[in-house]
């Protein structure tokens, strides 16, 4: 049995290293394309502190639903060893759906966040380097995926 926890314990690790870029790489390009028209390597290039804020925040979250996800891949691959193949398939679909899920709520959480402080445009602020601004949504974002963390935990215990 030793040599089965080993043999899952290096998928897991495999997958989490192959997700974990995917994750962070769709986060950025998302976060990219709602900061209208913020080019976010040139403000990191200039050293501006807020975009680094932001990007930090957001590849935080996402490692904290990547992380809950990957949990519910171990149980999965020690499902499947023992004959059931559909709970891997369950639990890959599962940490999936969470990823998309986390990305969506801090998209939707920024966009609440921008109708409740009507008078101040957060990427404008941070584009000026805005570090009190980038604190709040960064506020926002590890938030949200503290809460969608526990929503992946759930569908986990659900499908698996």
């Amino acid at each position: 049995m030793e040599l089965a926890n080993a043999f899952v314990g290096l998928i897991q690790l495999i997958i989490a290293i192959i997700l974990a870029v995917v994750a962070l790489y769709i986060g950025f390009s998302v976060f990219s394309r709602i900061t209208k028209g913020m080019d976010e390597e040139k403000e990191l290039m200039k050293g501006n502190p807020a975009v680094g804020i932001i990007i930090a925040s957001i590849f935080f979250a996402i490692a904290l639903v990547v992380q809950s996800g990957i949990a519910g891949i171990s149980v999965g691959i020690m499902k499947a060893l023992a004959g059931d193949w559909l709970a891997i398939v369950a639990s890959l679909i599962q940490l999936i759906l969470g990823i998309i899920l986390a990305i969506g709520a801090i998209y939707l959480a920024l966009n609440i966040l921008d109708r409740l402080t009507k008078g101040v445009d957060e990427f404008e602020e941070i584009k000026k380097g805005n570090v009190a601004v980038a604190l709040m949504m960064a506020g926002v974002i590890v938030s949200t995926a503290i809460i969608i963390q526990s929503g992946v935990i759930g569908i986990t215990s659900a499908l698996l």
